[in-house]
Formats: structure tokens, sequence, C-alpha cells
């Protein structure tokens, strides 16, 4: 009888306790990852600088190079003065701007990529995808999944609480997505891969229903456990599916119609998937969610991010026109701009102001 199967598109290491950056030199021995031990590493100007005086002793083979943000011209930069060396891998140390910057670099040379975040700002640590501003506004690049993640916790917990905060709206969003790719399932026929959707489905519980704070070792874990999962589960599914939703467009539109003010991804999709919860009728678990999200810190109105309501519907109303042929809550309702602020004004009596 055959033994049929698939291949799941992973990183061969997954590294994530206190202190796993001390071991960052063993992990990049690894013959599999660099056989020569020759390293690009690429690094912010800021933060980057004290982790470059840290890590340089066990890393002796490795060239440091300064992304100074997060553009396609900084990617292409960086995959330029890559290409002029002979190296093993590229390693990615920084915040989402610097491993997007190394993810489109990493791919444009052909080397495998090491992920190395300093926080938790949302599930693009381990995704196959980058994300990175052009002349356009911001475009998505399609790049292979890093080979290896390694998330040192106590790093983590020296970074700005906002990022930790974003990374939990980004995680429990996935919520809300998996719901409006099963509506695109049963209104649309669109095929879901059960796989992905339970990856995704679980690393949103799995933060949603935790009791701990940003402050504890154990929620911290299961958070960057949570974004990698995420990450992987776009990978099976070949897209960005199992993670965005009508969340997803949400925080879209903010930011196109918003650029300078737009706040964090993961604070505009958390407050994003709460709403779109209750769009869908789902009104006790969005309360839940506003309540887990407020508990964390996170915004649940437009007025905690510097937005009127008014600009909010706006926001709501051009969503769907971020992802065309995406199909959420918010092409199925297909809602005007009173029938909006109707269920505005329902979802602030139900989570309380």
């Amino acid at each position: 009888m055959p033994v049929l199967t698939r291949l799941i598109p992973s990183p061969l290491v997954v590294d994530i306790r206190p202190g796993a950056l001390d071991d960052l030199g063993g992990v990049l021995a690894d013959e599999r990852i660099a056989q020569s031990g020759r390293l690009a590493v690429a690094v912010s100007g800021g933060s980057g600088a004290g982790l470059r005086r840290r890590l340089s002793p066990s890393l002796p083979g490795a060239t440091w190079y300064e992304v100074g943000g997060g553009t396609l011209d900084d990617a292409v930069r960086l995959a330029g003065a890559i290409k002029a060396g002979h190296y093993d891998a590229v390693v990615g140390l920084g915040g989402g701007k610097i491993i997007d910057c190394a993810k489109f670099a990493a791919a444009r040379v052909g080397l495998p990529l090491v992920a190395v975040p300093t926080n938790l700002a949302h599930d693009g640590l381990c995704s196959p995808v980058a994300t990175l501003d052009n002349d356009a506004g911001r475009g998505s690049y399609g790049v292979p999944n890093p080979i290896a993640v390694v998330i040192d916790l106590d790093v983590i917990r020296d970074a700005p609480a906002r990022f930790v905060r974003a990374g939990i709206g980004d995680a429990v969003s996935n919520v809300s997505a998996v719901a409006d790719w099963e509506l695109a399932c049963r209104v649309k026929g669109e095929r879901i891969d059960g796989l992905a959707a339970a990856m995704a489905r679980q690393a949103g519980e799995s933060v949603l229903r935790h009791p701990g704070g940003i402050g504890d070792n154990d929620f911290l874990q299961v958070l960057a456990e949570a974004l990698v999962l995420s990450g992987i589960a776009m990978s099976v599914s070949g897209d960005s599916r199992p993670s965005s939703g009508a969340c997803h467009e949400i925080n879209h539109a903010f930011d196109l119609l918003h650029p300078k003010r737009a706040a964090a991804h993961g604070e505009q999709c958390g407050l994003g998937a709460a709403f779109a919860m209750y769009l869908r009728g789902a009104h006790d678990e969005a309360v839940y969610m506003a309540g887990v999200l407020r508990r964390h810190g996170l915004p649940v109105l437009p007025q905690e991010i510097g937005f009127t309501v008014e600009e909010f519907v706006k926001v709501v109303e051009f969503a769907p026109e971020t992802r065309p042929g995406r199909f959420t809550i918010l092409e199925h309702l297909d809602l005007k701009t009173e029938q909006i602020k109707d269920v505005y004004a329902d979802y602030v009596k139900a989570i309380g102001s």
C-alpha cells in the first residue's frame, strides 16, 4: 500500500528560549547552513551595533552589513553588496524591516536565510513574504522560508513593549483570518488547506487563551512559537490566506489612506480582527477577543490609535479594495457607509468604551 504524504516547507532549526543568541555560532556551524562559516550578517545601525559587538567573537567568518531601512532599494543594495562576496548564508539580525530586507536579498542572490529577530512585532519573521516599501507604497515579495530561526527571549524582553503587543495583535488575528477563509469556502467554493488552517488557528488560539502577559517567559515562548507557526502555515498554503483576512484588509486600508498616521501593523490587525469577528455575528468571540487585546494594552477602538469614527468607517469601506480577489466578511456583507456606522455603534456598545 503506497504511503502518501507531502513535504512541508519549514526551517531546519527553530530555537526559541532565553539565551538562544549565545548559541547562534553553533547553529550556523551546521554544515547544512554554512559549510565554510562565511556569513553575510544584515543589522541595523542602531540596536544592531550592540549585538554586533556581542556576537562578533563567535562569528569570525562574518561580514557585517548595516541596513538603512525597510525599502526595496535598501534590499536591492544589500543584495548587490552580498553578491560581491562568497557566502554560505545570510543572517538577518534585528527587527522586521531588517529581516525582510535580508529575506529579499538572500532570495535575490540564491542563499539561505537565518532569521534572528530582536522583537516579535509580527508573523513575518518566518513567512515566505518580504514586505518592503517602494515607490508605489508598500509591496509584498515572495521569498523562500528561512532555513533557521533563532529567537532569544532575553533579547525580546529588552525590546520596547509595544513591539511585543503588536505581535500579539498579529497572532490573534489568525482566528479571524481562518474564519474568513472558511467563509470563502462555503460561499465561493474556495479550497481550504486544512493543515495550514489548523496551524494558523491553533497559533492564534494559543495566544488568545494564554493567561500570561508580556513580562512572562512562558507567554513570550507561546507568542514566538505562534508567530513562527503562522509563517509556516503560509508556506504550507502557498499564500497569506491562513493569516490574512478582513483584519489585514483593514490594516492595509489604514496604511494606504493614512500612511503618515498609521499605527503598528499588529495593532491595526488586532483591532480589525475584533471588529471583523463582530461583523460576522460572532459577538461573544468578538467581545472576548477585544477583552484580551485590552488586557495586553492593545487598541480595540480607532480613537485609541488616533482615528475618528468617521475615518474608521471609511477605512472599513475601502478595505476590500486593498486585496482584489480575496473574499472575506467585508466582501460578503458589502456594507455601505451608514451600515458600517450602525454596526460600529453596536460593536462599541458590546465591547464597552
